[in-house]
């Protein structure tokens, strides 16, 4: 038994550069890596200096993973070509999916200085070589600059897939955590975005109010002018003077001088009724 084991047995020396061969594996798949920069939310605006081949890609995606070697043997070449390979896992950089506006992976970027394109070519180690050296690039219009991963529209967006993702968090926490069911959650969120919604909109309409007040309708500040009938002064409530007063003493005699006449008349109505009635 101890022969059989020790013509089993390997020299060392084989062992030892096993060991070397898997040592010197590790050190190119390392240098290979450190070719590719990862890309992250804190990182990301260096690519707007200089020129750049960005992958967006995801881990679960079948295509990306065919992708993975390809594009880091691209990266050793990132030194001749005078670029920088990069590459964005979109399952933990929301934010930049949504602010470059990733829809389908792999999704692949150049940028110059910049100036966003995006990459619709074979996705082999070639074609990537030739897009960059023959300036292929320069075929292919580039992204409008409202559209730009620098501009204020995308970084809203990216905002809103932050947003997304923290949301998606807080319902796996509430449903796998503690056990509340998922119509539980969406009841939740729905509470919330309720109560939220109305306290945006009461400090929208505040600050609407304070910056642009409404104007009041017409006519609301001016005093209405209603018709009156004209009013009579009576003299007696004038003060009298010396022509006034000699009207008031001839109006008196004048109805003096009525009354009399017409007591006249009547006396003398009287009479011939009375001549009359003794005559009959």
């Amino acid at each position: 038994m101890a022969a059989i084991r020790k013509e089993n047995a390997r020299p060392p020396f084989l062992m030892a550069i096993y060991v070397l061969l898997f040592a010197a594996q590790l050190l190119v798949c390392g240098a290979a890596k450190r070719n590719v920069v990862i890309l992250t939310e804190d990182n990301w605006a260096s690519m707007l200096e200089g020129e750049w081949m960005v992958e967006f890609y995801a881990p679960w995606c079948p295509a990306c993973r065919n992708l993975q070697s390809t594009w880091e043997e691209f990266a050793d070449w990132g030194e001749d070509l005078e670029i920088q390979v990069g590459k964005v896992d979109v399952t933990e950089e929301a934010g930049l999916s949504g602010r470059f506006g990733v829809t389908s992976l792999p999704t692949i970027y150049h940028v110059l200085d910049g100036e966003f394109r995006k990459y619709t070519g074979s996705r082999t180690k070639d074609d990537f070589i030739s897009f960059v050296d023959d300036k292929k690039w320069e075929n292919v219009e580039p992204v409008e600059s409202w559209k730009a991963p620098n501009s204020f529209l995308m970084s809203c967006v990216s905002w809103l897939f932050k947003i997304s993702m923290a949301v998606r968090t807080i319902h796996t926490s509430i449903t796998e955590d503690y056990g509340i069911p998922v119509w539980g959650s969406y009841c939740l969120f729905a509470a919330v975005t309720i109560v939220a919604g109305l306290l945006i909109g009461m400090v929208l309409v505040f600050i609407t109010d304070c910056l642009c007040p409404a104007a009041p309708p017409k006519g609301f500040y001016e005093p209405v002018q209603m018709e009156m009938p004209p009013t009579k002064v009576r003299r007696d409530d004038r003060p009298p003077t010396e022509d006034q007063e000699e009207e008031d003493e001839e109006e008196e005699e004048m109805e003096e001088a009525e009354e009399g006449d017409a007591e006249e008349d009547n006396d003398a109505n009287i009479r011939k009724r009375r001549v009359k009635a003794t005559a009959e």
